[in-house]
């Protein structure tokens, strides 16, 4: 997973362009009709149930456009919300509190869509070894926002992007010449560039288990579409040699059927490709 540092990065990044699309040279509905000098105070307004996600963010969010914004916190991330509760309360600049509005809507309704999702997934596994994660199919532009909301759901990040995790998948192993070959020139690589990343290789069948298992420094094999019955064979198959992560049109019916042949982690791009934005807020008081 990558650092703090890059992670907030990233979270900058994403406020300042979102701020450049939304606000361009000016906010100028809010310009035309309110003093620069009014003040105001608004409250982010519940009209839904699930768990709450992006409440940090959203202050961050204040604080780039007017560092003088005061918020009261009522309701933190990861807590279970209904209809009717307030999670905030926000006061200062008027026209600061309308520039952050629909910047702030925008992610703690995705946020806490995910979160609701995966917390959902979580209680799923219950009583299990298994952990959820999520993937790398998320919206272009706000991965960490998206990754974020899935750990505050109660699930765990798989590689955040190309650059953090090796994932040899089945083109780069047709590719490459086969399973063997495509380690072999991975851990070359590695070992030439000097950096020391995770290895998860792909495997379609009972077969490539067999053959990846015979490389060492390997940290997980990815069984891709098994059914139950080659899952728990593998499983046993790989024992303490590697981690275990299923993936492939796991859904709800199905997730913890899979959890119970024993893989350490089932990957679902569903968490945040297939979620529909909780209804939330921001109303003057």
């Amino acid at each position: 997973m990558i650092s703090e540092a890059l992670f907030k990065n990233e979270l900058d990044l994403i406020i300042s362009n979102a701020i450049r699309e939304d606000i361009g040279d000016g906010d100028h509905s809010s310009l035309a009709c309110i003093p620069s000098e009014a003040k105001g105070k608004a409250k982010l307004l519940v009209k839904d149930e699930g768990i709450i996600a992006g409440v940090e963010f959203a202050k961050q969010v204040f604080g780039y456009v007017d560092p003088e914004l005061s918020i009261e916190t009522l309701i933190t991330d990861g807590t279970h919300v209904s209809h009717g509760d307030i999670v905030f309360y926000v006061e200062g600049s008027s026209q600061s509190i309308l520039k952050a509005e629909r910047l702030v809507l925008n992610a703690m309704q995705r946020m806490s869509a995910i979160a609701t999702k995966t917390r959902h997934f979580v209680d799923l596994l219950e009583g299990t070894q298994t952990k959820i994660l999520d993937t790398r199919k998320t919206t272009p532009g706000i991965r960490a926002l998206e990754k974020w909301a899935v750990k505050i759901g109660g699930g765990e990040n798989h590689r955040f992007a190309l650059y953090d995790m090796i994932m040899l998948k089945d083109n780069h192993i047709d590719f490459a010449g086969g399973i063997t070959k495509a380690i072999k020139k991975t851990q070359t690589y590695l070992e030439e560039i000097g950096k020391d990343l995770k290895i998860i290789v792909e495997a379609r069948n009972l077969d490539e288990v067999k053959e990846i298992l015979q490389s060492q420094g390997v940290y997980r094999i990815l069984l891709d579409n098994f059914d139950y019955k080659d899952t728990r064979t593998a499983v046993e198959l790989i024992g303490d040699r590697c981690l275990t992560e299923s993936s492939g049109g796991i859904n709800e019916e199905t997730l913890r059927k899979y959890a119970e042949c024993g893989v350490d982690y089932i990957s679902s791009g569903a968490l945040t490709h297939s979620v529909y934005n909780k209804d939330l807020s921001l109303k003057a008081v």
